[in-house]
């Protein structure tokens, strides 16, 4: 790629990057939705008895899961059907330490007026519909509403302060006090606007007005346009999902936990864009699908990509590319721009294709991290023909990367051999 080309797309490339990843409110969200994923990994599991019932369908196995589905399933009423609570709490822990007023009361005002948000009366007691998926999206307002509000009184000095004499803990609670108070009350006037407006609760009417943009992202052109970004930022040494995850991480969450939700409620799934399908499908052994490249430079005549080879492929057999990508260096190099550029949009279309086309099960439940290929595809769909399409598409990406390689490959050996 032409030196003067590079030069410029980085002019334009590094100062919108260095702005998304400087955005205290993008980043809070980001930090936050992840944060998030164990406790919907956690509900996921819990679920796993549920989908093996309904794999077997009868039987001794099936009479005992089915007689006992209460106790199995009951963790993820508090984990995957609460996920906005945790949401709202992380992600307000992490807008506050980014403005350095984090305390102990900040996670409890952002849960407060979430809750408020959220909570719905019904005939003998309070609805808890909108705590789950549904109101992910709430959970982001109440978050950083609350510490928006606490950080404007705390910087117009509109708190109680109590004498230094006063033990700490008890002047922070003290200190708390007053925006607690107008973050309660800001919160009962959305709420009761919303239902006096819309007729329906703040998360229902925040759902309407986002449904263009939710159903949007969920669709083949977002996720082309998604992993085309991620592997163009990548090329240029700015690490891609980082940056681009700020925007699509809260989309993909929140239609994961919505598939978990319907698939717990025996509900038809519908989402296919989920954070496990990015990380187990989209970019399994890491950003590229760069597994077929390391195995044949671990049989390489250079000697340089030899060792990038043996050094990368543990690390890639788990989803960690950095070695292989800054090694080779993939990054700037111009055999390398076409394949791991445009290379993973064709796994996208593929993966997209089969799911639509009901050939392989669309996401049921968020696996781990950092696993090996198949087995994090297996886990999220429970579906064997998952791990054959992961196969197939590594199998892809090798040929794709192939004649670019070998180009590369005789370019190194002839340095080498002049170096000598």
């Amino acid at each position: 790629m032409n030196s003067k080309l590079q030069d410029k797309l980085m002019q334009i490339l590094m100062p919108i990057a260095n702005k998304i990843e400087q955005q205290k409110h993008l980043q809070a969200i980001k930090d936050g939705m992840i944060a998030v994923i164990p406790v919907i990994i956690v509900g996921s599991i819990s679920l796993l008895p549920l989908a093996l019932a309904n794999l077997l369908g009868s039987g001794p196995i099936y009479d005992f899961l089915s007689a006992h589905l209460g106790i199995f399933t009951y963790a993820s009423m508090f984990s995957s059907d609460m996920i906005s609570i945790y949401a709202a709490m992380f992600i307000a822990n992490a807008l506050a330490k980014s403005y350095g007023i984090y305390n102990n009361q900040t996670a409890p005002t952002a849960i407060l007026v979430h809750l408020i948000l959220c909570g719905s009366s019904i005939e003998g007691g309070l609805s808890i519909a909108y705590l789950g998926s549904s109101g992910l999206f709430t959970s982001i307002v109440s978050a950083i509403l609350s510490v928006e509000i606490t950080r404007f009184m705390r910087e117009k000095k509109l708190y109680i302060k109590l004498p230094d004499s006063v033990p700490a803990m008890v002047g922070e609670s003290f200190a708390s006090l007053l925006p607690l108070f107008v973050n309660v009350i800001i919160a009962v006037a959305i709420a009761n606007i919303s239902l006096a407006l819309s007729g329906v609760v703040f998360p229902a009417a925040l759902m309407n007005l986002l449904a263009p943009a939710i159903s949007t992202m969920d669709t083949l052109p977002a996720l082309l346009i998604v992993i085309f970004l991620t592997q163009f930022l990548w090329f240029f040494g700015l690490h891609g999902p980082s940056i681009t995850s700020a925007v699509w991480a809260p989309f993909a969450i929140a239609y994961g936990a919505e598939n978990v939700a319907n698939f717990a409620a025996g509900q038809p799934v519908s989402h296919i864009f989920t954070f496990g399908l990015f990380y187990a499908m989209l970019q399994v052994t890491g950003s590229g699908l760069t597994l077929g490249l390391n195995l044949m430079m671990l049989r390489s005549k250079s000697q340089t990509f030899k060792a990038v080879g043996r050094a990368a492929i543990v690390p890639s057999c788990f989803g960690i590319n950095e070695p292989l990508i800054f090694g080779t260096p993939i990054i700037l190099n111009p055999y390398m721009f076409i394949p791991f550029v445009f290379g993973p949009l064709l796994i996208t279309i593929t993966t997209y294709l089969s799911m639509t086309a009901g050939i392989v099960g669309m996401p049921i439940a968020e696996p781990p991290g950092f696993l090996p290929p198949g087995v994090g595809a297996f886990l999220m769909t429970l579906d064997w023909k998952a791990v054959v399409l992961v196969f197939v598409n590594l199998l892809l990406m090798t040929l794709i990367y192939y004649p670019f390689y070998k180009a590369m490959e005789a370019n190194e050996i002839k340095k080498e051999q002049e170096a000598a």
